[in-house]
């Protein structure tokens, strides 16, 4: 794999600015790509002890074709506020917020002024890190305030790539940031993912209405299909004749951790059932959106040429629940003014 190629194939404007691509590297050999459009992961690049080699992210060779893509959100950081808020609309003391929607009546990913859909700054980079920096001016896509964002990633020897989220606002807002990397871990472009093992570390899930909103009510994993509190391939469950999986045409859901502090913390896994490769996910988010490709329309022509189709990857989606500005009982995504928040996710790999 030639990778300066690659990089170079990513240099191109949009909207008036230069894309930028880099791939970060750790003494295991494994490479993670980085881009400045979207600030997202195109590739992650693991080297077996046969020297195999395994891509496990979905994904394109060049900026153009993720701009154009039919799923525009390939291992994209997402934000100022990740996943759907109700009727496109919130309030912050008297003042309502209308938001452009994009998903019927609702917005998803803050709509067409996400941060998937800009060119972020680099400001930092060496052999094993990149940092990028971000401003959303106040009021695009119905968000207030001007929205300083900066996201590092580090790949370290263990085999970790550590994402650490800063915002801060002039204005008091909402925040909801994630990483929308679509995993396959017995390679992209291979098979469905529906064998794959997962564990999710939740007893409970939020329950979704027919447009994926929540209804406000948790619900306990126990006896359901959604407990997955011990390691069960996708499959065993996804196509029961069940309310909630009918809901999110099979797993969309936001499954709240077990963790009572904002401390970083065992989230989920999957284990790939061809690779024996295995992603762990660590986060100080109070929850992690479960997500199993199921939009995926197969129109989208991946790195390796073949198109990605229904259910050929799965997301581990670390963040706040959603609606959450408008469900005041879920944990508050709201950012005060001159207040910094901060986060932490890890993608750990590893041979199983």
């Amino acid at each position: 794999m030639d990778l300066e190629l690659i990089s170079s194939a990513f240099k191109k404007n949009i909207k008036q600015k230069v894309i930028q691509h880099y791939f970060i590297k750790n003494k295991k050999n494994t490479i993670v790509g980085i881009c400045n459009y979207g600030a997202r992961i195109t590739h992650f690049i693991i080297t077996g002890s046969k020297n195999q080699v395994t891509d496990i992210v979905l994904g394109f060779n060049d900026s153009e074709s993720y701009s154009i893509a039919n799923e525009r959100y390939h291992g994209a950081t997402v934000g100022p506020f990740a996943n759907r808020i109700a009727n496109s609309k919130f309030k912050l003391g008297d003042s309502e917020f209308q938001l452009s929607n994009n998903d019927g009546l609702n917005t998803l990913h803050s709509g067409a002024a996400g941060f998937h859909d800009k060119v972020w700054k680099v400001v930092n980079r060496c052999e094993n890190e990149i940092s990028l920096q971000l401003t959303h001016e106040n009021l695009m896509g119905g968000y207030p305030g001007d929205i300083d964002c900066a996201i590092s990633f580090t790949l370290t020897d263990g085999d970790e790539l550590v994402m650490n989220y800063q915002a801060k606002s002039n204005q008091d807002t909402v925040i909801n940031l994630t990483n929308h990397a679509y995993f396959n871990l017995n390679g992209e472009g291979s098979s469905d993912v529906l064998s794959h093992l997962v564990k999710i570390n939740a007893n409970s899930f939020v329950e979704i209405d027919s447009t994926a909103i929540p209804t406000g009510n948790r619900k306990k994993v126990n006896e359901t299909p959604f407990d997955f509190r011990d390691f069960k391939s996708i499959d065993n469950d996804i196509d029961e004749d069940n309310e909630q999986l009918k809901n999110g045409n099979g797993y969309d859901h936001s499954f709240e951790l077990n963790k009572t502090d904002n401390d970083l913390s065992f989230a989920a896994a999957a284990i790939g059932d061809k690779s024996n490769i295995k992603l762990e996910v660590f986060t100080t988010e109070p929850a992690v959106q479960f997500y199993t490709g199921n939009f995926l329309n197969g129109k989208d022509k991946g790195k390796s040429g073949v198109f990605y189709d229904k259910r050929t990857a799965f997301c581990f989606e670390t963040q706040h629940h959603p609606d959450s500005p408008n469900q005041v009982h879920f944990p508050s995504t709201f950012l005060a003014k001159d207040e910094e928040f901060k986060s932490t996710t890890i993608y750990k790999v590893s041979t199983v």
